[in-house]
């Protein structure tokens, strides 16, 4: 029969756990760091889609003279980017073996707590790795940066259901530089950001507040540098991200950023949408063979046929943009 101590040592220690492994998730990487500083996770209880209301055009204004009848005409220059929800999920399994081993409470909190340690680090990896795909590997794949900051010339130009490339959305175009004719010796990783980041501002305070590369852009960048003028942001430097100074913003390096590339981010206009009902949401453990409820997963051939429990972690939500003017891609960059 099940192990009713086990059974509740499961459920309550995986639900205390679960707002660290949100917190773990979220705070692992550079750009989900950054995002969650800027308080760029919003949370819906439902839709169809998530829709972000975009301002395109300007709307009517002017001076006038004394006793001079104002016309007021109907205004357009506003719509709305629609994307779809997308699911992620995690599993934790426990075999009958590993059960019938760890039957103490402490065994079994160690126990939970290596699993739940690597469905965390699973995670991690899998949205690391959607942030800077360029393409979906999958439909129901989150998008990240790769797609929603693209080149306008790339396979990947709907985004939000717009069409960057149909005559009168420019607006729904990132600001992109391709550096595929810039030799080695010519490249200035600096004077490349600065010239993106001025291009992808409003020349005012509308600009970029993080710059995030891969491994070899930063060493580059970094030997670009005198000892004297190499800063870093202390706060994100604290939280274990190493970074340098560029155009008074943190430039970050990740592994799953596309070597040669650079991403810069207004964090105005970017950001996560997770589901109030769904979000990092752990299932119950199933019974698995030595549970009276076995039959009920038959059709699945999971806890029927496997002598294991499993839990499900899953997550309702996507990356969405607001703005993609007020970002920058740089890529193709000769590091050597």
């Amino acid at each position: 029969m099940s192990n009713p101590n086990f059974d509740t040592l499961l459920s309550t220690t995986l639900d205390n756990y679960r707002e660290t492994l949100t917190d773990n998730v979220f705070n692992s990487r550079p750009v989900l760091y950054h995002l969650m500083e800027k308080n760029r996770l919003r949370m819906l209880s439902g839709g169809n889609k998530i829709v972000e209301p975009l301002i395109y055009d300007e709307g009517q204004a002017g001076s006038y003279g004394e006793w001079e009848q104002l016309t007021i005409t109907p205004q357009d220059g506003i719509t709305a980017a629609e994307f779809d929800w997308k699911s992620l999920y995690a599993t934790i399994a426990i075999s009958g073996l590993e059960e019938a081993k760890n039957s103490g409470e402490e065994q079994v909190i160690s126990l939970l707590e290596a699993k739940t340690m690597q469905a965390e680090q699973t995670l991690k990896n899998k949205i690391s790795t959607m942030l800077f795909a360029e393409s979906l590997a999958a439909a129901t794949d989150w998008q990240g940066l790769g797609i929603l900051i693209g080149d306008h010339n790339s396979t990947v130009t709907t985004v939000g259901g717009i069409n960057c490339t149909t005559a009168g959305n420019e607006y729904w175009r990132s600001v992109v530089r391709d550096k595929t004719a810039t030799v080695f010796a010519d490249v200035d990783v600096r004077a490349f950001v600065a010239e993106a980041a001025n291009s992808a501002s409003d020349s005012g305070t509308d600009r970029i507040d993080a710059v995030f590369t891969a491994q070899d852009v930063f060493e580059l960048y970094e030997s670009q540098l005198t000892p004297q003028v190499r800063y870093s942001d202390v706060k994100s430097a604290n939280a274990g991200f190493q970074n340098l100074m560029v155009q008074g913003v943190p430039m970050y390096w990740d592994f799953d950023c596309p070597a040669g590339t650079i991403y810069g981010v207004n964090s105005k206009y970017l950001g996560f949408v997770g589901h109030t009902a769904r979000w990092f949401k752990q299932s119950p453990f199933s019974a698995g063979l030595s549970g009276n409820t076995a039959s009920a997963h038959a059709s699945n051939g999971n806890a029927s046929t496997v002598d294991a429990r499993y839990s499900v972690i899953t997550a309702y939500g996507n990356m969405t943009v607001r703005n993609r003017k007020r970002h920058f891609k740089i890529h193709n960059v000769a590091t050597s």
